[in-house]
């Protein structure tokens, strides 16, 4: 069974996935449940961060694969 885990890389994929469901989510908080007075720099920089690591994580990803 761990190697079927190892070949299928199942555990990447799921990072990769919760990841993505993340940035999903974020960004719909920023466009869709702030209100234009809520966008504060704060909340501008989380989100930046967010989608910054989803890249990071996208660059990581494809650098692995063969």
């Amino acid at each position: 069974m761990a190697t079927v885990l190892d070949e299928w890389r199942v555990l990447p994929r799921l990072a990769f996935l919760a990841m993505i469901l993340m940035a999903y989510r974020v960004t719909d908080w920023y466009m869709f449940d702030l209100d234009i007075a809520g966008r504060t720099v704060e909340a501008s920089g989380f989100v930046s961060v967010v989608i910054g690591a989803l890249t990071g994580s996208f660059a990581i990803w494809l650098g692995k694969e063969k």
